[in-house]
């Protein structure tokens, strides 16, 4: 799962967009970063109003451009109070009408996907901006809160201006916690408050980032200066950032504590599904939507979801038949739950594991795809003051001037429930050639607008993520069939998404529904089973992007290896689609077909 700048952007429920060149080419050659595409002057006004879009953008939103290497407003926090909010809905709202004045007829093919691309993300962020959902500032994933202290530990200064700047923006950290409180306030008044059952334990994720100035995490980029800045001023930048940790950043994630588990804790709501909310069926509708990018609903999800699980499971019955394993269904869960040798004994174990099976990806790569990042990435634990909460992993975008690596976040927290099986489809997910490859490729896009280098179409990434996942099969990365397994409890583990997702917020489940047909039907660990459950009730919709996105991408490589025959050639057809970036799934089949339609010429 992709991590910091996705929180950010589904909590702040913020667009971004913009443009800086001419757009590729789908017949363009691979690998041309900065070759830009002549288009025609629909086209160039296309990509002038992009542009617009996106310089007004970051203006208001400044530590997400700061984590896509824009540097500008560093010591600036987002204004997320209800003038926040307006500014919001006035931006999208004046960039649809500018939109509106251009003629798509009269665009290129280029300037029609950009279009298209521009229109799907004003008109759906434009529409969630007509909810209540500013109110849910965090979720059981993770929260205003932490993505704050995990964005600035991305930060990297380099100047003494930068560090300044930095200070600047832990002093306008009380303001920002107190926006938030107000907005979460505003959401107990008008009952949009997030379900009582998933909250449990959530308070330490909050009072865990209290911490002497020394100790803090946001201390840390203190403790090692450039060799340019004086010693003198990083004496006084240290000084400068000990004071405001103390004084500001400390005293408002106390506020923060008291106010939840006073508050906040008694407010929550009794029911899971967002339908139990003020127009939460609504919402909930236009979340499906949003989260597949494909005009569909909560009851045709729920349907294919249930026609994945019975799938996924006769294939795991053949795994179990292979392995040779006497008993049931239920007993081999138990069985993989509970054996020690599947079972890592220290983190350090765990962590060489997986940065084993990543290199060995690593070196597969070049017979799969024709074109590669330049940006590389590391491994790291989860900050123990959310892995209790958190998935088994995530990922973290690199910088896109190649000055911050991406980063594989893995959760250490309670190793009994990180089973060895499942970590090949997990690498191969957060790592490569999943979240990293495919984030890494659209940001180094520079000949795409800024838009579609930074935008996060969730059934794409998520999609192409879960693909990569399958891909491992065909590149021998599963050595074994416990292995195989774990690639098949991470594939149900996505299709029962679109059965339980559905099944809370459209027709009225329980938590404890959820987790018991997750438990039943996949080999998770019963403590990722609850996690993740909770994130469903407490993030609605998002879950469903996974499996509609592999599907898709299955279906289009199933069609292109179809329609070229002989032709085809795996290592461009993943190329084409990760060159021309993130896209909405009804865009991206255009393209696929209007590919095959000119390698068939």
């Amino acid at each position: 799962m992709k991590a910091i700048k996705l929180i950010l952007s589904a909590l702040a429920v913020a667009a971004a967009g913009g443009a800086c060149a001419a757009n590729v080419a789908l017949d363009s050659p691979v690998g041309k970063r900065h070759e830009l595409v002549k288009t025609n002057s629909a086209g160039l006004k296309l990509h002038e109003l992009m542009n617009a879009y996106w310089n007004d953008y970051i203006e208001l939103r400044p530590i997400e451009s700061n984590l896509n290497g824009d540097m500008r407003n560093l010591g600036a926090l987002q204004d997320v109070s209800e003038i926040g909010h307006q500014q919001s809905i006035n931006l999208l709202d004046r960039y649809q009408e500018k939109l509106s004045a251009i003629p798509f007829v009269s665009l290129d093919k280029n300037g029609k996907v950009n279009f298209r691309v521009f229109e799907w993300m004003l008109k759906h962020e434009r529409k969630t901006l007509d909810f209540d959902w500013h109110y849910y500032t965090f979720t059981s994933y993770a929260g205003w809160h932490s993505s704050f202290a995990s964005a600035m530990q991305q930060l990297r200064p380099s100047t003494s201006s930068d560090y300044s700047a930095y200070v600047d923006r832990l002093n306008a950290f009380p303001k920002y916690a107190d926006q938030n409180i107000t907005l979460m306030r505003a959401g107990i008044e008008t009952g949009n408050t997030q379900p009582c059952e998933s909250l449990k334990g959530y308070g330490e994720g909050i009072s865990g980032y209290i911490k002497p100035a020394s100790d803090s995490s946001f201390f840390a980029v203190f403790k090692t200066f450039p060799k340019q800045i004086s010693k003198a001023d990083q004496k006084s930048l240290s000084l400068a950032a000990h004071k405001a940790i103390e004084e500001s950043v400390n005293p408002s994630y106390q506020r923060y504590s008291e106010f939840y588990q006073k508050e906040y804790l008694p407010a929550c709501r009794k029911q899971v599904g967002i339908s139990s909310v003020p127009n939460g069926a609504a919402l909930y509708d236009h979340f499906v939507k949003y989260y597949t990018t494909v005009d569909t609903n909560a009851e045709t999800v729920h349907a294919l979801g249930l026609s994945e699980v019975a799938r996924i499971r006769g294939e795991m019955k053949k795994i179990i038949a292979a392995v040779n394993f006497k008993g049931s269904f239920k007993e081999f869960l138990h069985f993989l739950r509970t054996d020690e040798q599947f079972y890592p004994k220290t983190k350090q174990d765990y962590l060489a594991a997986a940065a084993f099976i990543a290199k060995k990806v690593d070196g597969k790569l070049p017979e799969y795809f024709s074109f590669l990042p330049r940006n590389p990435y590391g491994i790291e634990e989860i900050p123990m003051q959310i892995a209790p909460k958190v998935t088994p992993a995530y990922y973290q975008g690199g910088a896109a001037d190649g000055t911050r690596s991406g980063k594989y976040y893995i959760n250490t927290y309670n190793l009994k429930s990180r089973p060895l099986y499942e970590l090949p489809a997990l690498t191969l997910h957060e790592a490569v050639p999943g979240h990293h490859l495919q984030i890494s490729i659209q940001n180094e896009m520079t000949t795409l607008p800024d838009l579609r280098r930074f935008y996060y179409f969730h059934p794409f990434g998520e999609g192409w993520a879960l693909y990569a996942e399958y891909l491992g099969e065909e590149m021998g990365i599963y050595t074994t069939d416990y292995e195989k397994f774990g690639r098949l409890t991470y594939e149900m583990w996505r299709a029962l998404r679109l059965v339980v997702d559905t099944g809370m917020h459209a027709k009225g489940w329980s938590r404890e529904r959820a987790i018991n047909l997750m438990a039943d039907n996949s080999a998770l660990s019963l403590h990722n089973i609850t996690t993740e459950v909770d994130r469903y009730i407490t993030w609605p919709g998002q879950a469903l992007a996974y499996k509609m996105g592999e599907l898709k991408i299955r279906e289009l490589r199933t069609f292109a290896e179809v329609e070229l025959g002989e032709d085809f050639n795996l290592r461009e057809f993943h190329s084409q689609l990760l060159i021309n970036g993130a896209v909405p799934l009804t865009v991206m089949e255009t393209m696929v077909k209007d590919w095959v339609t000119i390698k068939k010429k």
